[in-house]
């Protein structure tokens, strides 16, 4: 006989009395339980071909409200120099000095843990706006304990696009990024995973959200590859844009909304 358990991670486990003819089959479905399982939060997946480049000891951890001001510094070089769509390959002093105070500002309005609710919005009109105390910063660090990636996720208002102005209430992802010299190792998908399961597994949500510029084809392809489908786009937003000569530009460009099925088990995303 045999009795199925479901563990607190959300493993389905099937124990069964050792037989000599139900020996494999009990190996063998408790192997495809942890192939199927959703992984547990922040750990590097164990199988692809990003695991294979990955470095020694790379950890994804909560910032938990602190190491802002460095994860905000992390970002300016990581995002905004040579920002897709015609960004400075190199700022100047003046441009980081600005950007750096206003990313670390906007991670300590997003992220920083208090009571009260959030608010606060980088420039532009994607930036999300947090309306409760639902969010999180996850890091990525490396074996000297550097910051090399970040990426926020918070609940958010989410617009419809539907000719009517609606919005609703739900997991955004922003702030993805990587460090230039980490990246293709995986660590992105990691990075998207746990602020994944943050959205799922504590917040409880279905569905998680992200914006994304429609000329980033490489955010677009990666976000694509891991199960996210452009629901809307926009062609009026704004962005910041760091100009070969010193400028830090409000410019135009096209924001695409995507959607993931987060909760529905391994087939849901094929019906969301």
């Amino acid at each position: 006989t045999s009795e199925m358990k479901m563990t607190l991670s959300g493993c389905l486990i099937l124990s069964q009395r050792p037989t000599t003819t139900g020996k494999m089959r009990t190996i063998l479905l408790a192997y495809l339980a942890i192939c199927i399982t959703t992984t547990a939060a922040f750990a590097p997946p164990a199988f692809g071909l990003g695991a294979l480049f990955r470095p020694p000891n790379i950890k994804i951890i909560k910032s938990d409200g602190i190491r802002l001001d460095e994860a905000g510094k992390f970002f300016v070089d990581a995002f905004w120099t040579g920002k897709v769509g015609g960004g400075a390959d190199t700022l100047s002093p003046k441009q980081a000095f600005q950007l750096e105070r206003q990313q670390v500002a906007e991670f300590s309005k997003r992220y920083r843990r208090r009571a009260a609710k959030q608010s606060g919005r980088l420039p532009g009109n994607y930036a999300g706006q947090s309306l409760d105390s639902s969010s999180e910063l996850v890091l990525c660090v490396n074996g000297s304990d550097e910051v090399i990636g970040c990426a926020g996720v918070e609940v958010s208002r989410i617009k419809k696009m539907d000719g009517y102005d609606s919005s609703f209430s739900g997991p955004l992802m922003s702030n993805l990024a990587i460090s230039r010299k980490y990246r293709r190792k995986g660590l992105a998908e990691d990075l998207v995973k746990a602020a994944e399961n943050i959205a799922r597994r504590e917040w409880g949500y279905d569905d998680c959200y992200l914006y994304v510029e429609k000329r980033n084809t490489p955010a677009i392809k990666l976000y694509q590859k891991l199960g996210y489908k452009s629901i809307w786009e926009d062609s009026t937003a704004t962005t910041l844009l760091p100009t070969g000569d010193g400028r830090i530009a409000n410019g135009k460009t096209t924001i695409v909304c995507m959607k993931k099925r987060i909760g529905a088990g391994l087939f849901g995303n094929l019906f969301g």
